[in-house]
């Protein structure tokens, strides 16, 4: 499979988190305050619940109805309850276009 755009970079707001789907794999999309956009796994691994409306700080995503804190760049899980990783997926930038691979997932 290749890369499919799933948006502007430009629609992208900084330190908040976007869902998007790409062959029905569920994908937080976040803007960091560097300018730099990570792509994970949009469901806590604690529960099945939305990690991107969850809450976006430094380097890490939070899901709002637990607390736990996945990392951006490695998909680890910072603190309780959450003990599992989500996915971390290649992000490639053309242009303003934000593609995704839903099955390239990155190497911590």
């Amino acid at each position: 499979m290749s890369a499919t755009r799933v948006c502007a970079k430009s629609e992208l707001v900084q330190d908040q988190a976007r869902r998007v789907e790409v062959d029905g794999v569920p994908i937080a999309l976040v803007l960091d305050a560097q300018g730099e956009v990570h792509a994970i796994g949009d469901t806590c691994t604690h529960g099945d619940i939305s990690l991107s409306e969850g809450f976006v700080e430094g380097d890490t995503l939070e899901c709002w109805a637990h607390g736990s804190a996945f990392s951006l760049r490695t998909g680890k899980p910072l603190n309780l309850p959450a003990y599992e990783p989500v996915p971390v997926y290649e992000v490639t930038i053309e242009g303003d276009d934000v593609l995704i691979d839903p099955t390239v997932i990155k190497q911590a």
